[in-house]
């Protein structure tokens, strides 16, 4: 309490003091007998954010990021442009400052001393980098010192000389110092940053990744705190399925549900919880997900214990610990997100609301152990040991084994290669093997985020391949064949300083024995009980494709209103037409047997049974169509 109440003291003299930080030296504060420890003692951290012409940027969000992954901090610059830190842990940040009509700042490396009060001050620069800037992973201002001269340097190197002169942001900062500094010197030139130490940079902390398909945009959290960062999302959105059916249900997405209603898909709360390295990260669930979820999840019908209902609020729910080795290893258990598809689960994330059938079909969780080791500041590689391919249990006899390489060299390129294989995933198939491999690449191509014209634009990329084999199942060829091969493409472009995004795109999916095709929910069917009106057996096929038009309006980084138009095409019968896929009087609760027309369950699933049980009034059959259109209209927000 001595520390921080010492800190706490000397931000507050230097913020009384005015305009002109630097009032206060930290050799005036009040002496202290307190033994400093250097791996627990805080520091403060002040400065002004001020744009060319000197004059103060308020209200500009400052974000620290502590280059050992183990912190991050947010604050809001005064309108005189003053942002502090009162309590940050010893040790190396670096700073993020994102502030309305300029383009992102970053300062790679600031040392926090304990007991003290260190300055940093920033200057926006309001014009924004070009494409040069970005061709050979270099900045503005160091392809202007030695025109040409970077083509040949390492990337190595090239990182070096951005940290060392002047980000993609055009960000010039002063070396943080002492704030007592002498106030004549907040008018001497700005000196460059020292180059960072590749020893402690935070993964991927040299560059602004919010660009990317899958991630979310906020630059900083809302509110943060030493323990707990939340994540609040709530996504409502309103579609209409042109097919116009009676029952208002569409088949074949996991991200729109419902036909011509306001809905609420997501409505999510939590956060991770961070401490002495301690990491778990908690987010609740609730919504139309926490139902559509889990009945995509086939292996609650192994057992007991309605697994289903135990994990249905909960999105992830994972705890682990950061271990200080290279640049980080964090190991986690419990229920995390899967990258397999590019898209996020989430769809504040995404370029698009519906995503192609490459993400719609592949898996948004896994429920196992998941290790993530970071070599370098540009490179992941994650291990995962699963209990299944989105599965809350193990099907067979073994545990799933899968893995993600995540490769971002340069502030403008992703790369990630995510592999699956060894489980027993089909359910009374312990002897059938997946395999499946999912690939993507994504560049931002252009990116001049100061314009009122086209601010940015970029491209995605996926490719998936996979097959079950085993069991009289093969891979390749034969009447029991049961592979999946599919692709999607999006384009994407910013505009007004990336308050408008258009993103078009689609993709296509060949999967024969539809082992990927998700089920239609027909009288109230789900993975683990079937339906007999859409049969997943081998070497069955189902060809399908889909493109997309979205509009994204961005007032600010935590909310986004969109509208979508989304075409989708399947050589066969497979999306809900006028008469839908409900039986008359509603579910009658065996969707594994066929209905009869007056409601009621044929109580078996072959076909000459149940028309010799239904008699005159005849078997149902649901309304099940080759194309559907929608439009589709809703609002996201993220804290």
């Amino acid at each position: 309490m001595k520390t921080a109440n010492l800190i706490r003291g000397t931000v507050a003299a230097i913020l009384a003091a005015g305009a002109p930080l630097g009032l206060v030296h930290a050799a005036d504060a009040p002496a202290t007998s307190t033994t400093v420890d250097s791996k627990t003692a805080l520091g403060a951290l002040v400065g002004v954010v001020r744009d060319a012409a000197g004059r103060p940027v308020g209200g500009a969000t400052v974000t620290a990021t502590r280059t050992d992954a183990s912190g991050v901090r947010a604050a809001i610059a005064g309108s005189d442009g003053v942002f502090s830190f009162a309590d940050l842990p010893a040790g190396a940040w670096s700073l993020t400052v994102q502030a309305n009509g300029f383009p992102d700042a970053k300062l790679a490396s600031v040392t926090v001393s304990p007991l003290q009060a260190m300055r940093s001050d920033i200057v926006m620069n309001g014009s924004g980098g070009g494409e040069g800037a970005e061709k050979y992973g270099g900045t503005a201002a160091s392809n202007a010192a030695a025109p040409g001269t970077l083509k040949g340097l390492t990337s190595q190197f090239i990182r070096a000389i951005t940290f060392a002169t002047v980000p993609d942001s055009h960000l010039v900062a002063q070396n943080a110092q002492p704030a007592g500094a002498a106030a004549g010197a907040q008018n001497a030139p700005a000196a460059p940053a020292p180059a960072a130490d590749p020893d402690k940079s935070a993964p991927f902390a040299f560059g602004d990744f919010t660009w990317l398909n899958g991630n979310p945009r906020n630059t900083a959290p809302a509110f943060d705190s030493p323990f707990f960062t939340p994540d609040i999302r709530v996504d409502a959105e309103y579609m209409q399925d042109f097919n116009g059916p009676v029952d208002h249900t569409i088949v074949g997405s996991t991200e729109s549900f419902r036909s011509g209603e306001f809905q609420l898909e997501q409505v999510s709360v939590g956060g991770d919880f961070h401490w002495e390295n301690v990491r778990a990260r908690i987010l609740y669930m609730d919504g139309l997900f926490a139902t559509t979820t889990p009945r995509n999840d086939a292996s609650s019908a192994v057992g007991q214990w309605d697994l289903p209902d135990a994990y249905r609020y909960l999105s992830e729910a994972n705890a682990g610990y950061h271990f200080d080795v290279s640049h980080g290893l964090n190991v986690d258990a419990g229920i995390f997100v899967s990258y397999i598809g590019l898209f996020s689960y989430y769809n504040y994330d995404n370029w698009t609301y519906q995503p192609s059938y490459v993400s719609s079909n592949t898996p948004w969780f896994f429920n196992g152990m998941r290790i993530q080791y970071f070599p370098t500041d540009t490179l992941k590689i994650e291990p995962w040991i699963i209990n299944g391919w989105q599965s809350y249990a193990k099907f067979n006899g073994h545990l799933g084994y899968g893995g993600q390489i995540l490769w971002r060299p340069y502030e403008w390129l992703s790369l990630v290669f995510n592999n699956y294989g060894v489980g027993t995933d089909n359910l009374n198939e312990p002897k059938t093997t997946r395999i499946h491999t999912d690939d993507s690449i994504e560049m931002r191509y252009f990116n001049k985020p100061g314009s009122a014209g086209i601010s940015k634009a970029a491209f995605s990329f996926t490719a998936d391949a996979g097959c079950q084999h085993g069991g009289g199942i093969t891979c390749t060829s034969g009447q029991n064949k049961s592979s999946f091969l599919g692709a999607m493409l999006y384009n994407r472009v910013w505009f007004d300083h990336d308050l408008l995004a258009v993103t078009i795109g689609g993709g296509m999916m060949n999967n024969p024995g539809r082992y990927l095709t998700l089920l239609p929910p027909i009288n109230g069917a789900t993975a683990a009980t079937g339906t007999p009106y859409f049969t997943e057996n081998p070497g069955q096929h189902a060809y399908m494709w889909d493109s997309t038009l979205n509009l994204q309006y961005m007032p600010k980084q935590w909310i986004t209103w969109w509208g979508e138009l989304g075409f989708r095409h399947s050589d066969i019968p497979y999306f809900s037409g006028e008469g839908g896929v409900t039986p008359p009087g509603g579910n009658n609760g065996s969707p594994q047997d066929y209905a009869c027309n007056s409601g009621t369950s044929a109580g078996t699933s072959i076909l000459q049974q149940a028309q010799a049980v239904c008699g005159t009034g005849g078997v149902w059959y649901p309304d099940l169509r080759k194309r559907q259109a929608t439009l589709s209209a809703g609002v996201l927000v993220k804290f």
